[in-house]
């Protein structure tokens, strides 16, 4: 029913290491938020991924790849989120870091809900997540055979992988949150993390399938 597992698997793993949006997204969130914010926008993306490997293995994710407009403008929508985000870490830099000042810190906390939201809007919001799990997982499924159980059980596997990578790197990422918080390191990194996220969301609107 399901071939080549072995191969699926060293294949996601090279997908799931190399850094995108994801990854970008958790680093800031740990580094400028704490674990909290970090674990919650990694369990948001592991939400919006299992909610594609489910839509993958329906066939609905197929109708989104095959609709030029229904691709596009998720694909703008998720673009326009990230470049949104990216231009509030760049604000926040030039207000000298998120944690300079810390009344305005505790106004506008970034919990793990939060972070969970951020993660869950920016893995939904991109078709081309959608077009992975369409283009990888049928070469992966037995022929003749209905590809609803093959399509979930890798789905699955890739969901549990990137929960793990995420999480671990998020937990990292946070611990060296003490130094990396000072003011000048903080705006630093607000600077260049929203600088990233605006240049993976102007690629995703560039993007054609």
């Amino acid at each position: 029913m399901i071939h080549h597992v072995w191969l699926f698997f060293g294949i996601a793993a090279v997908v799931i290491v190399v850094p995108g949006p994801d990854t970008a997204l958790v680093t800031k969130n740990a580094v400028l938020h704490g674990r909290g914010a970090a674990l919650g926008t990694a369990f948001g993306v592991e939400t919006g991924l299992a909610v594609w490997t489910v839509a993958s293995a329906i066939g609905v994710a197929s109708l989104v790849r095959a609709s030029d407009t229904a691709f596009t403008l998720l694909k703008l929508i998720g673009a326009a989120y990230l470049v949104w985000l990216g231009v509030q870490a760049i604000r926040a830099a030039r207000r000298g870091g998120t944690h300079s000042d810390p009344q305005s810190s505790r106004k506008a906390p970034l919990d793990g809900r939060g972070g969970f939201r951020q993660g869950l809007i920016s893995d939904l919001a991109n078709p081309k997540i959608g077009a992975f799990f369409t283009g990888l997982l049928p070469q992966f499924a037995g022929p003749g055979h209905s590809v609803l159980l093959p399509f979930l059980v890798l789905g699955g596997l890739f969901v549990l992988m990137t929960v793990v990578w995420l999480c671990a790197y998020a937990m990292v990422a946070a611990k060296a949150s003490n130094l990396l918080r000072r003011r000048r390191v903080s705006a630093a990194i607000d600077g260049l993390s929203g600088a990233i996220l605006i240049g993976f969301g102007i690629r995703l609107a560039l993007e054609r399938r």
